[in-house]
């Protein structure tokens, strides 16, 4: 299985949210994108006891070149 093809459950920890936001930044730079806002958003994990409940990637916000520069990527990475 291929390293994008990893499956995450609903019950991914932080640490795998952090890896999976690692692994999209990277592969954004070898593209040349790089997205300032990209992190784990705190507020998607953890209860009141601070189990993990489920992580999410926050891509953020980005400016129009940055977004038409993914979509060229994106389109790109499908021819």
């Amino acid at each position: 299985m291929a390293e994008h093809e990893r499956k995450v459950s609903s019950g991914a920890t932080v640490e795998a949210a952090e890896a999976a936001r690692d692994e999209l930044a990277a592969a954004l730079g070898t593209a040349g994108i790089t997205l300032p806002s990209l992190r784990v958003d705190p507020l998607s994990y953890g209860d009141e006891r601070g189990e993990s409940t489920f992580a999410l990637v926050e891509l953020g916000r980005c400016n129009i070149p940055t977004a038409l520069a993914m979509a060229a990527a994106l389109r790109a990475g499908r021819a």
